[in-house]
């Protein structure tokens, strides 16, 4: 799934609490991400290492420096989320529910990675072993998501506003 969609659907789901908790969420479901390949375009923009060529489709997996490989297994699995998940939950006295758009990043790309490019290795270190999904470019992925996230948020909006609403004081006529 694409970066920004994982944000808005971390968001969506772990951060309607408040402002803050909705960014720490949205942040969150991009964690993944900006931590495997954030980094490596970071590098590119500081000239420490070459851009992908993706103007062919995706490049090769091999065209990519080890470190993104090593990041994304890191990133992207379930036993690092739920380590990190439970380490915070100990050290905090509670769980910190907006944490949970990183798992939800990892499921989501589950079906939605095909072994073509980074398929996502939800059980790592553990198990090596990978689900052959389908591309999230592919339109029947892309164009029910960006429905369903416009749909969400339409609902979200509505109800912050019906909230919203009944909250003020009534004025005097």
């Amino acid at each position: 799934m694409d970066i920004l969609s994982h944000g808005l659907w971390g968001a969506i789901t772990f951060g309607r609490r408040s402002r803050p908790s909705f960014w720490l969420a949205f942040v969150l479901g991009l964690a993944p991400d900006l931590l495997s390949f954030g980094i490596l375009y970071l590098a590119v923009a500081l000239g420490m290492a070459e851009r992908p060529d993706f103007s062919h489709g995706t490049p090769p997996e091999s065209s990519l420096p080890q470190y993104v490989h090593d990041l994304y297994n890191v990133t992207h699995s379930l036993i690092s989320f739920l380590a990190v998940f439970f380490v915070v939950w100990a050290l905090r006295k509670r769980p910190v529910w907006e944490l949970g758009a990183w798992g939800l990043h990892v499921l989501v790309d589950v079906p939605t990675h095909s072994s073509s490019f980074f398929p996502t290795p939800v059980f790592w270190p553990l198990f090596s072993w990978k689900f052959d999904g389908w591309q999230w470019m592919n339109p029947a992925i892309l164009i029910p998501n960006y429905v369903l996230l416009a749909l969400c948020y339409a609902w979200f909006v509505s109800q912050s506003v019906r909230a919203g609403n009944s909250r003020r004081p009534k004025t005097l006529r």
